[in-house]
């Protein structure tokens, strides 16, 4: 079968060239996610803090800086 110019399906993680991980970066990198602070800790430094984050369908919690989070329900996007 020649395979030139024909489309098809494949999962990401079978991608051997890029890596998935940039693969995904690419493609979602800049997609929003929402979730529940669950806590907050001090970084190593005096000024980073961190939210620990649980989102519905990922797993493991998300540690994200304080000063990287976007915005709440109630308050807009920056």
């Amino acid at each position: 079968m020649d395979w030139r110019n024909k489309r098809v399906h494949f999962r990401i993680r079978d991608v051997y060239i890029p890596e998935a991980e940039k693969l995904v970066m690419k493609l979602h990198g800049d997609d929003l996610l929402q979730g529940t602070v669950g806590d907050v800790a001090q970084g190593e430094t005096s000024d980073a803090c961190y939210a620990v984050i649980s989102v519905p369908g990922i797993d493991e919690k998300l540690i994200v800086r304080l000063d990287e989070i976007l915005g709440d329900t109630w308050t807009s996007f920056q």
